[in-house]
């Protein structure tokens, strides 16, 4: 805790014991205010702790947090609600002594919460079992069953608890929860059958309509509409936007199972309720003195759902009975008689069943271990806080003498665990004045003269009594009392702000004004006694154990409300005097229900109620702050040259030295037994600023001397690591280099003696030169392929391999061939077919050709905007008479070849006539087409030039089929001129091109030779 002083004038102080001003109020409340701020909700009183509803999810109760809150001393960490659960548990184990945890503070304050983190703490932390994790299961779902059925919608709480509820958890030896109890205190009744604007009626009601299935309403009679029941309307507010009915219905349902409770249980229950909702809307009619029920439907419905005679039932809600002399009579209710009966027996159902679900839920928490072993208990007191509302009725009485009493308690057990703790260290306790509220409650429960025993007397007294009368009993009674002021009593000032039917009482945290409307209604808390006997006669379980017959024949009149309530109070004192407590203080920061809104005037109210500034004066009435020495030690040591760094001597004995060198005065401090006792918290401030001025200057030495430290070893090691892999790269290197020599050398001495038997068949010692000379060829193979077809390069083979060699040469020839087949396209297949009928018909005869084959064949060497036909070439025709060239084009269709002049055709040659083609064997261009001399018409054999004749004569005897009808001649070529003359045309080899007549009368040709053949 000590290490947050540093920070606290950021987020104040963790214990307002360390308030430097401890007696202002307002110190107090701008301590809450830093904290409520920085999301620190809780701050402790010496070991009070004061909790702050922040009014959203903190995750501050995660499980790590609940381990780091485990078995660690209370002040060594921040204030939280797990230190006080851990704190007391602790104590009841190394103790032995019972606890207890007293949870107050107003509705909305987050009591209910608190202790659902205790139980959820306990339920985590503690160890476990089978049947242990059963109990606890138990004890969680207890919170929601009790909280459907006894808490409900207020103006200040969305969740408000209508009920005090103490809760014993035994633990067994190994520190295990095995078992709980509760006890409830003062339910609220009345808000069954009235509810303020704006709150609504217990939860359950409205968890039954909005959640129960459609089968389950229809059997109890209900709709899914609150507005369609008087007992749920009177507030207003059948829905809040902060709960889900729905699902808090299942949430229930579950839970009831969890607990133990049977199918015929949670039927026979939820049929109750339903019947409190069908009461509601029972309606009277008839005269005023003779009041009869108008609705049978909802009469019938309730009669069912309660288990008794419809008729006993419709006279006990419009008769009463009474005894004279020993006899009975029915006399007949008017109406406002029997609604108040009604409205009595709602109350007296719902009460009374929920005094039943509390000892149900005890039941199922009983401790079934053996008996004769002790366990120990742990005490949850989550009770109604200090409450002043603008109209203050019998409830807010006994709530705020409830607080009377637990205040008084709290007074005297603070005191006595001061003082107990003085004396046990040996430090003279000095005095302590303050407010003893002793005579407050006296003041409301001393008999005869008290205002208890005063209001019972005016409820038994025969005769007209009324509210005002026990107001005047009051005046004449108690009167004088300096904590009592009625309108009457009061000064001129005073009867301004009170009514005629009202009284005042001075409590310790403020005056309260009561009005005395409805005091003995609530007080008495009868039902007449023939809605008792059909009560008794109910067929639903339930019912039957909460009226029970010996009610019946009992004589006596029971006690009043305020008496049992008196009763109870007094038992729970004896309970919390016989533990150990600790307390959490629950305060609600505004009335909106805002998180981040700290509403001052608000708090400062709830301060005053809870009584929080005179828990504080008597906790610093002699020392604020205290240690044990071997912890103050610890902390404070760096501080002092002689303590620094370790104290071997006696601890009381280093502290003394410490404390001196600090130059603590003697008044500031006292030596306990085993504490140190500062008085003031400036001391202990002054002490830890030092200590955080200290911490820099041996932080730094820290720093340097493990720098220093941590370097040395890195060092060392990185000098031991590098010299031991240096060695034992070495080593590989050496036995690498010595393997490798040993390799070598065998490797050249089987080289060598294979050489040796080289030419000697296979054996041990040829193989692996063979292998190699294999080896090696492959290898330079693989390097030297052929790159492609035409390439007849080959490595030569060893004799051994010359086989295996032509075989693998005519694979590759085979693969190089299918590879450049798969990657010709169509066009260039019908090029490849053309060029090979090309070598077929003139390759090594005609001297051109070797010049013809790198280039490649065209579709046309014309143009043509007609038609298009295969192929199109221009040529030079010679005549017949005198061999005039003429300029033509020889065009190859499908079926002939035809001869052109600028587009008009001059001759027509069918395929099917043409009888062969005849073209010298050199390197000039003339050829000649022969034709049948009998065709009329056909002038004779046709000579034509082409500089492109391979490609010509190549695409003629494709489209004509006669590649077989191509004559290469040598010297001369024949040819037809017409009317049975023939013509010659003579080849011979020269230096140039030369085409002319000669004398003789032929065509002479003269053409260079390009290639010998």
């Amino acid at each position: 805790m000590e290490s947050a002083l540093t920070a606290r004038d950021r987020v104040g102080v963790q214990d307002f014991v360390l308030l430097e001003n401890y007696t202002s109020e307002a110190a107090f409340i701008e301590n809450l205010r830093k904290r409520f701020k920085e999301n620190l909700i809780y701050t402790y009183i010496g070991s009070v702790l004061v909790s702050v509803n922040p009014y959203k999810d903190l995750e501050i109760y995660t499980k790590n947090h609940m381990e780091r809150y485990r078995g660690v001393n209370f002040y060594e960490v921040s204030p939280h609600i797990y230190a006080v659960a851990d704190n007391s548990y602790r104590s009841m184990r190394t103790e032995g002594k019972d606890q207890c945890i007293l949870i107050s503070g107003e509705s909305g304050a987050g009591k209910t919460e608190a202790s659902k983190k205790i139980l959820q703490y306990y339920a985590v932390t503690c160890p476990a079992s089978e049947q242990v994790q059963t109990v606890k299961d138990r004890l969680l779902q207890s919170n929601p069953v009790l909280e459907a059925f006894g808490n409900a919608k207020t103006l200040r709480n969305d969740n408000s608890s209508r009920f005090g509820k103490y809760m014993d958890i035994q633990f067994d030896f190994k520190g295990a929860p095995v078992g709980g109890h509760i006890i409830n205190y003062l339910l609220e009744k009345s808000r069954v059958v009235h509810q303020n604007h704006g709150e609504r009626n217990f939860h359950i009601f409205y968890q039954l309509i909005e959640g129960g299935e459609e089968d389950l309403l229809r059997h109890l009679g209900l709709e899914r509409n609150p507005q369609q029941y008087q007992y749920l309307i009177k507030g207003n507010c059948p829905k809040v936007s902060s709960i889900n009915d729905r699902s808090d219905w299942k949430v229930v349902r579950k839970a009831l199972t969890v607990i133990g409770f049977s199918e015929n249980e949670v039927e026979e229950l939820l049929n109750i309720i339903a019947s409190v909702l069908h009461l509601g809307n029972v309606q009277y009619g008839g005269e005023d003195s003779n009041a009869c029920i108008t609705s049978d439907i909802q009469i019938k419905y309730l009669a069912r759902l309660l288990g008794v005679n419809v008729t006993a039932l419709t006279e006990a809600l419009t008769h009463k009975k009474i005894i004279a002399k020993g006899e009975e009579l029915m006399s007949p209710l008017n109406l406002e008689q029997a609604s108040s009966a009604r409205d009595a027996l709602a109350k007296a159902v719902y009460g009374r069943t929920f005094t039943w679900l509390v000892n149900k839920i005890n039941t199922s928490l009983t401790y079934t271990g053996d008996s004769s072993k002790n366990y120990s208990v742990i005490g949850l007191l989550d009770i109604y806080g200090f409450e002043v509302f603008q109209h203050n009725s019998f409830e807010q009485f006994c709530i705020n003498y409830c607080n009377e009493k637990l205040q008084q308690l709290f007074i005297e057990l603070t005191l006595k665990s001061e003082q107990d703790e003085y004396e046990a260290e040996g430090i003279t306790w000095e005095p302590v004045q303050y407010f003893n509220n002793k005579i407050i409650c006296d003041l409301v429960e001393e008999k005869f003269k008290g205002i208890i025993s005063i209001l019972d007397e005016e409820c038994l007294r025969p005769g007209d009594a009324s509210d005002l009368t026990f107001l005047e009993k009051l005046e004449d009674t108690v009167g004088g009392h300096p904590h009592f002021v009625t309108h009457k009593l009061a000064d001129a000032k005073t009867r301004k702000v009170m009514g005629r039917d009202e009284f005042r009482l001075l409590h310790y945290a403020g005056e309260v004004n009561y009005n005395v409307n409805g005091f003995l209604d609530k007080n008495n808390d009868l039902l007449f006694r023939n809605l008792k006997e059909v009560m008794c006669m109910s067929e639903n379980k339930i019912l039957t154990q909460c009226f029970n017959r010996e009610e019946l024949s009992d004589k006596k009149r029971p006690d009043t409300a305020a008496t049992q309530f008196k009763a109870s109070l007094a038992k729970l004192m004896e309970i919390l005097m016989s533990k150990e407590p600790s307390y959490v203080r629950c305060i609600k920061p505004n009335d909106s229900k805002q998180s981040g809104r700290f509403d001052e005037v608000l708090i400062r109210h709830q301060v005053k109620y809870l009584g929080l500034m005179e828990n504080l004066r008597v906790r610093r009435a002699g020392f604020a702050y205290r240690r044990r020495y071997e912890v103050f030690l610890q902390r404070y040591k760096s501080l002092c040259p002689g303590t620094w760094p370790n104290w071997d001597g006696k601890l009381s004995d280093g502290v003394s030295t410490l404390v001196k060198h600090l130059g603590y005065k003697p008044e500031e401090y006292k030596m306990g037994r085993s504490k140190i006792f500062i008085r003031f918290p400036k001391t202990l401030f002054a002490t830890e600023d030092a200590l955080e001025t200290r911490k820099h200057s041996l932080a730094t030495k820290l720093q340097a001397g493990w720098k220093g430290y941590s370097q040395k070893c890195k060092y060392q090691k990185l000098r031991n690591s590098a010299i031991a892999v240096q060695a034992w790269w070495r080593g590989i290197l050496a036995r690498r280099r010595a393997q490798h020599r040993r390799q070598a050398a065998n490797t050249i001495r089987r080289f060598i003696k294979g050489f040796i038997y080289r030419h000697k068949e296979r054996c041990p010692e040829n193989e692996y030169f063979l292998d190699y000379v294999r080896y090696s060829f492959l290898m330079n193979l693989r390097k030297n392929l052929p790159k492609n077809v035409l390439d007849k390069s080959w490595p030569t083979p060893p004799a051994a391999l010359t086989e295996a060699s032509e075989h693998l040469r005519k694979m590759c020839m085979q693969n190089m061939v299918w590879s450049y087949c798969k990657k010709i396209n169509p066009e260039w297949k019908h090029q490849m077919e053309q060029k090979m009928i090309a070598s077929e018909i003139f390759k090594d005869k005609k001297d051109n050709y070797p010049q013809s084959v790198p280039k490649l064949f065209h579709q046309h060497l014309l143009i043509f905007l007609c038609f298009c036909p295969q192929y199109a070439v221009p040529v030079t025709k010679y005549d017949r008479r005198g061999y005039k060239p003429r300029h033509r084009q020889l065009l190859l269709t499908a079926n002939s070849a035809v001869i052109a002049e600028e587009g008009k055709l001059k001759q027509r040659i069918d395929y099917g006539t043409l009888k062969g083609i005849s073209v010298s064997s050199l390197s000039d261009g003339v050829f000649v087409l022969h034709v049948p001399s009998e065709d009329n018409k056909q002038k004779g054999d046709v000579v034509l030039q082409s500089d492109h004749v391979i490609e010509t004569l190549t695409k003629l005897a494709i489209c004509a089929d006669k590649i077989n009808s191509i004559n290469i001649n040598q010297g001369s070529i024949k040819f037809t001129m017409g009317q049975g003359k023939e013509g010659i045309i003579d080849f011979t080899p020269g230096s140039e091109l030369l085409v002319a007549k000669a004398k003789n009368g032929h065509l002479s040709v003269t053409a260079p030779r390009l290639n010998s053949r």
